[in-house]
């Protein structure tokens, strides 16, 4: 712990980043390095969510996006899907109080009326507990796509230029993002993926278009507080241009 905070003393406060995205990939395959149900591995990247929320508010990160269930991840087996959510509702009721006393704020970004009954009034529960607190944002990309947001973006446009709401003259990048799913939160710093899959898997596609990527080997169960101190400190190397020279 001590060798961790003098890590984190490290970091510049002026180059800190305020918006840290993370797909967090691998949990089955951990759980198949040790001969463990894909379950176990789940409930293992469980733990390593509440590890990064934990660190986060004293590295100066003021939002934090997680791809915790894609619009694809339907595709997958009935009784995969069925214990993700299961987890989640698990750890959404078992966590609250923690969030509530670390003055964490809970938000969903994407499509969660799909979501099961007893799942989704357990998430907006939580939501609706934790809305008063000041502090970290942690954002869970939940029944969501990249490519269906754009796409209701668009259509809600288009609904709101045939009703007169906006002139065509007004279409541009900044309106387009003010009717994101993440509005008003910033883009993302840093958008982190596990285990060395090189995509983006249909997340945030908007607004990672200047995001700085850091794709590293190690399976999300594994990866710890250190890792994002020293991804954040290689993150203050970086020139953040945007386009600019």
């Amino acid at each position: 712990m001590a060798d961790l905070s003098r890590l984190i003393e490290r970091i510049s406060p002026e180059r800190r980043p305020a918006h840290v995205a993370i797909i967090m990939d691998g949990n089955g395959r951990w759980a198949r390095k040790r001969g463990l149900a894909r379950s176990a591995g789940h409930k293992a990247g469980v733990a390593a969510v509440k590890k990064i929320v934990e660190i986060c508010p004293s590295l100066g990160v003021k939002y934090l996006t997680l791809y915790t269930f894609s619009l694809e991840n339907w595709k997958r087996p009935r009784a995969e899907v069925t214990s993700l959510f299961k987890l989640l509702y698990d750890t959404t009721r078992s966590e609250l109080n923690e969030l509530i006393k670390n003055n964490v704020r809970l938000i969903v970004t994407g499509d969660i009326d799909r979501l099961p009954s007893t799942r989704r009034k357990a998430i907006l529960h939580a939501i609706e507990k934790t809305s008063k607190n000041t502090g970290l944002i942690l954002n869970l990309a939940l029944n969501y796509s990249g490519r269906m947001e754009i796409v209701a973006v668009a259509r809600q446009i288009a609904r709101h230029y045939k009703s007169n709401r906006i002139k065509l003259e007004d279409i541009d990048e900044e309106l387009f993002a003010s009717y994101l799913f993440t509005h008003p939160l910033p883009d993302p710093d840093i958008l982190i993926r596990t285990s060395g899959e090189y995509r983006l898997s249909n997340f945030l596609l908007w607004q990672t278009s200047y995001t700085e990527l850091f794709v590293i080997d190690t399976l999300w169960p594994d990866f710890t507080p250190r890792e994002l101190v020293e991804l954040i400190l290689e993150y203050q190397k970086r020139e953040r241009r945007f386009g600019r020279l």
